[in-house]
């Protein structure tokens, strides 16, 4: 009888059931090619169940994401087509605004030669997207943890994703990693300090576990190790003891951040071991972008991307080449690695070729399967294309640009960067220089030639929607010595502006590092220093507070806002990053968690190469709003 009941269950089951594989996307955020132990360049960090993964499968050498920023990238592995064919190039999909086309900018300031494009800010539900292609073919389908594609009704659960947790549309975490922390429907803390990737790692193992008996599609996208800065105390004092100074990774906070990332996937590999299930299931391990070169923590940038050049928003090595495992039984050999050139939008063709199932009727890729890389053989790929067509004021970077990767060259074409609207080109040769540090764009016209024809066909078939140049352009305020230096910093220290006190305009606010200047009811502010910010004095007014602000930054950035406290309590000084899309006027909104005096508070804003207006900025602590119209 029991082998009878067995046989019926085994004929009633489904055929994918025991042929489909279990998937596990494990996506980093903001992690940079150098930050794990498995590519050999850092001494710092530790990550040994990267390592452990890496056993289990194959490690690539040269993949890319689609983007050197998250969402673009994000949606790139969901459709597997590029930023120019989404139009989402900027990380804004948290933004009020609903933008489903991307549209030709408007206005640029005088000492820029091209005007970027206006970004979409939702992944629209028209893409039928790798969830709802695993979700088709009978796959219980997970999201847990970063979206950043946009709001209901564009969230996970409107993209083919049974469950969504935390269910949140926001850049990062929810004010902190550890808690206390605010997400939306009740999802609380189980523990006074408990970390937010511990409870997203055990609430994707609970998903894996409930799933075991059919194949299920994980897609475990980590808040880690993306701003704002914060770990857990003892493993920051751990980390604190160690740091060498001369290293250029030294954070402990970082390093704190990076571990527990890392134990997060060791908590999900440990999952899949005790379920028996680790032989049927396929884990991919990448990051959306390169390391973060431009914030401060512990008086020194979050990582370094040594040897590449650049970071996070640039699109030299360091902005765009990732870590990247790939684990699946069967047909990845263990410890192995590869030097095929792969990108983020290459993932959904692949998985659709491995299972066998088909794309959807006219359905394209811009990406291409993997798998003859993933068998141990090379790829017969021409080329992959980044599309960046945005100037943030970051260490390395570069105005409006395109890239093609080809082989072991690499060209980068600016738009209309040279003379008279032209455009202009850096080509370096990524075998003999991967720092980037020589141009050979003159020495080989060309090679420049019959790259960019490969760029102008790309961005044809793409339908993109490219920088235009500008019609404002000044060659008086064009400094080309500028390119690719990120304003300095001066440490702590702040310059006020000599005009800020005496103009009773600004209601109490104080500008710093900054010329602040109202007229009509806005505020310009234009930096003369690294750290342009706003302060206000609250006093012993205690948090949780929240930010509003209305402005527009032409440029658009990184923003932050900022408590200080009294200086005699560590507790109360908090900062939460957030980006601030380039082009027209935004509402964004901000939390800080905390439950001190605040004292000062600052509005950090982009280091723009113009100035950035202010409409309002309202800020609500102790119950109370206060909103300056000014």
């Amino acid at each position: 009888m029991i082998r009878l009941a067995l046989l019926l269950a085994l004929t009633a089951a489904p055929l994918h059931a025991v042929e489909k594989p279990n998937i596990v996307f494990i996506l980093a955020d903001d992690l940079g090619w150098a930050d794990t132990t498995p590519y050999g360049h850092t001494k710092y960090y530790k990550t040994p169940n990267i390592e452990r993964l890496a056993k289990r499968g194959m490690l690539f050498t040269r993949a890319y994401s689609a983007s050197p920023l998250c969402s673009p990238t994000r949606s790139s592995i969901l459709t597997g087509l590029s930023p120019a064919r989404t139009g989402i190039t900027t990380p804004t999909c948290h933004v009020p605004e609903v933008v489903l086309a991307a549209t030709p900018g408007k206005a640029a300031p005088p000492s820029k030669k091209s005007v970027s494009p206006l970004p979409v800010t939702r992944l629209k539900t028209e893409y039928f997207t790798l969830a709802e292609a695993l979700k088709q073919a009978g796959y219980a389908t997970g999201h847990f943890g970063k979206w950043h594609l946009g709001a209901e009704p564009y969230s996970p659960l409107q993209q083919g994703f049974d469950v969504d947790l935390p269910h949140t549309p926001g850049p990062g975490p929810a004010g902190s990693f550890v808690a206390p922390w605010k997400y939306p429907n009740g999802f609380v803390p189980k523990t006074p300090d408990e970390h937010i990737e511990d409870r997203m790692a055990a609430e994707a193992s609970a998903f894996m576990e409930q799933h075991k008996d059919r194949p299920f599609f994980l897609n475990y996208w980590m808040f880690s190790v993306h701003a704002p800065f914060d770990a857990k105390k003892p493993l920051i004092e751990k980390y604190r003891a160690t740091a060498d100074p001369a290293d250029l990774q030294r954070s402990p906070t970082y390093a704190a951040m990076i571990e527990s990332m890392d134990a997060a996937v060791g908590t999900l590999l440990d999952t899949l071991d005790r379920l028996g299930i680790a032989d049927k299931t396929a884990i991919v391990f990448f990051s959306d972008n390169g390391g973060n070169m431009y914030n401060e923590i512990d008086g020194t940038t979050p990582t370094s991307n040594r040897p590449l050049r650049g970071g996070k928003a640039s699109l030299y090595e360091g902005g765009i080449r990732v870590p990247c495992i790939v684990s699946w039984p069967g047909i990845v050999a263990p410890a192995t690695r590869s030097d095929a050139i792969v990108q983020s939008s290459d993932f959904y063709p692949t998985f659709l070729e491995l299972l066998s199932l088909q794309p959807q009727p006219g359905q394209k890729f811009d990406g291409t399967s993997i798998v003859p890389a993933l068998k141990g053989g090379t790829l017969d790929r021409e080329a992959i294309f980044t599309y960046f067509p945005h100037d943030p004021p970051v260490p390395d970077w570069l105005p409006p640009s395109v890239v093609v990767t080809q082989g072991d060259w690499k060209l980068i074409r600016i738009f209309h960067g040279g003379e008279n609207g032209a455009h202009r080109w850096k080509l370096f040769n990524l075998r003999d220089d991967l720092g980037e540090t020589r141009d050979l764009a003159a020495a080989e016209p060309e090679r420049v030639k019959r790259m960019d024809a490969l760029i102008e066909a790309f961005l044809k078939d793409a339908g993109a929607v490219v920088p235009i140049p500008n019609p404002k352009f000044d060659p008086a305020a064009y400094k080309p010595e500028d390119e690719g230096k990120a304003p300095g910093r001066k440490g702590n220290r702040s310059k006020p502006a000599a005009s800020d006190a005496a103009d009773p305009k600004l209601q109490g606010w104080r500008a710093r590092n900054s010329k602040a200047v109202v007229k009509d009811g806005i505020v310009s502010l234009t930096a003369d220093g690294a750290d342009p910010f706003l302060g206000f004095g609250l006093g012993q007014t205690a948090g949780p507070a929240t930010l509003k602000v209305r402005l527009c930054c032409q440029t658009g950035g990184t923003g932050k806002f900022e408590s200080i406290g009294n200086g005699k309590d560590p507790a109360a000084a908090k900062s939460v990053a957030f980006p601030v899309a380039p082009g027209d006027w935004q509402e964004l909104s901000v939390e800080l968690p905390v439950q001190r005096p605040l004292g000062i508070v600052r509005l950090h804003l982009p280091a723009a190469a113009g100035p950035v207006e202010i409409d309002w900025i309202e800020i609500t602590a102790a119950g109370k709003a206060r909103r300056t119209n000014f």
